[in-house]
């Protein structure tokens, strides 16, 4: 004879006491994930308005302007022949500090950026007519000054600003030539386009590489490949791949490209290599995830139809696995984008004053750009640090923008 059981008496004191308590747990709980929330909004907006804050300055620079009196000078060029070499033995650097000495005081050179004078050559070859004439030019100044002008200087450097700004010789304006030039030793004059183009062309090869080979890899361990122990060890071993610290795949690289097959030091095809490596296993991994999410209805209704089992893999199962493959892919390529490890390996921090012209020539990335910024002297580097960020985040945005927009047009529903 079985036992009846009472009905719960839900108004007695001890349930609602339970419930209270229950109750009472809850609201600890979205108390708890409300607070971690707003703490790790708290820190982003931080972490962006600091980043925003100094790198918006780095976009910008401090000029001054000079009136130089050419046919008074003593620069002897001919405006007829202009060329790379009679520039370089015009004694440009002495005439610039002589003219900033005299327009600005006895140490008027300091307030000028060492690289000043190259204002003064790009303004003769673009008109070497200004040679029989007096022009007004405006140059770059010091890093000391451009601090003051951005509120950032110290007390000598603010009140020399401040007898500049009266005159109304000194402006700060966009800095273009931050989004056009290369690395350097000035902060006024170093540019982030040549670090730019270095990932643009390391991430092409990456792609190239570990797409193919990715997907490859996992349409043939997904649909053709026995149930046996040697596959079970690739599975393993891929899985492992993509836990494995960068650095190593970067020590990878140095012994296999670079010390057996003497490939281009720093170059970005080796670079792209390396990176390739190290993105392959997330595409692989994400690549077989994607293709077992196809239901089998839509094989077995393929094969009914008459599709052979090439057809069904490359005309039904891969389309609908695409945007899965798709998601790994630019995971894989955002990782691989902001790594500095490996490519530091390879040579890739070497000083790069040239954008690359293809993948064998010598190439530096925006990360490593950025690590090499960070550890300079100069406090003007400090906001070309974050302003070299800010550009790694758009080109990181935009890359993945792109795939996004791939994965949702290839997308299909069924």
């Amino acid at each position: 004879m079985t036992a009846t059981r009472n009905p719960t008496d839900w108004k007695s004191d001890a349930m609602q006491r339970r419930i209270a308590r229950r109750y009472a747990s809850e609201r600890r709980f979205k108390a708890a994930g409300l607070a971690a929330v707003l703490l790790s909004a708290a820190f982003l907006a931080f972490l962006l308005i600091t980043m925003v804050g100094n790198g918006v300055r780095g976009f910008t620079r401090t000029e001054i302007t000079l009136k130089i009196d050419f046919p008074a000078s003593p620069i002897m060029l001919d405006p007829k022949a202009i060329t790379d070499a009679a520039l370089a033995n015009a004694n440009l650097p002495v005439v610039t500090s002589q003219v900033a000495r005299q327009q600005l005081g006895k140490e008027g050179d300091r307030l000028l950026s060492p690289s000043a004078w190259l204002a003064v050559r790009d303004a003769i070859k673009a008109n070497p007519r200004i040679l029989s004439q007096s022009v007004t030019i405006s140059v770059p100044a010091s890093t000391n000054l451009d601090l003051a002008a951005k509120g950032s200087g110290t007390p000598e450097f603010e009140s020399e600003y401040a007898r500049l700004k009266q005159t109304g010789i000194v402006h700060t304006g966009i800095n273009w030539g931050f989004l056009t030039a290369s690395d350097g030793t000035d902060p006024t004059q170093v540019g982030i386009w040549g670090a730019f183009k270095g990932s643009l062309i390391t991430m092409l090869v990456t792609l190239a590489l570990s797409f193919p080979i990715g997907v490859a890899t996992a349409l043939y361990l997904e649909e053709y490949a026995p149930k046996a122990w040697w596959t079970d060890i690739i599975e393993v071993s891929i899985n492992n791949l993509a836990a494995v610290p960068s650095i190593i795949f970067g020590l990878l690289g140095l012994s296999i490209f670079l010390n057996f097959m003497h490939l281009p030091r720093s170059a970005a095809l080796v670079g792209g290599m390396t990176l390739a490596l190290m993105t392959m296993p997330v595409i692989v991994i994400a690549g077989r995830n994607a293709i077992k999410s196809v239901p089998p209805s839509i094989r077995d209704a393929a094969l009914g139809i008459g599709a052979s089992p090439v057809q069904v893999v490359f005309n039904h199962v891969l389309p609908l696995a695409l945007p899965g493959i798709l998601t790994g892919t630019i995971i894989g390529m955002a990782r691989a984008l902001g790594e500095t490890a490996p490519l530091l390996m390879i040579g890739m921090r070497a000083f790069i004053a040239t954008p690359p012209g293809g993948i064998t020539d010598p190439a530096t990335v925006l990360p490593v750009q950025i690590f090499l910024w960070s550890d300079e002297v100069s406090k003007g580097f400090v906001e070309k640090t974050s302003a070299a960020i800010i550009v790694l985040l758009v080109f990181l945005l935009a890359m993945n923008g792109i795939a996004i927009y791939l994965r949702n047009k290839f997308e299909k529903r069924w």
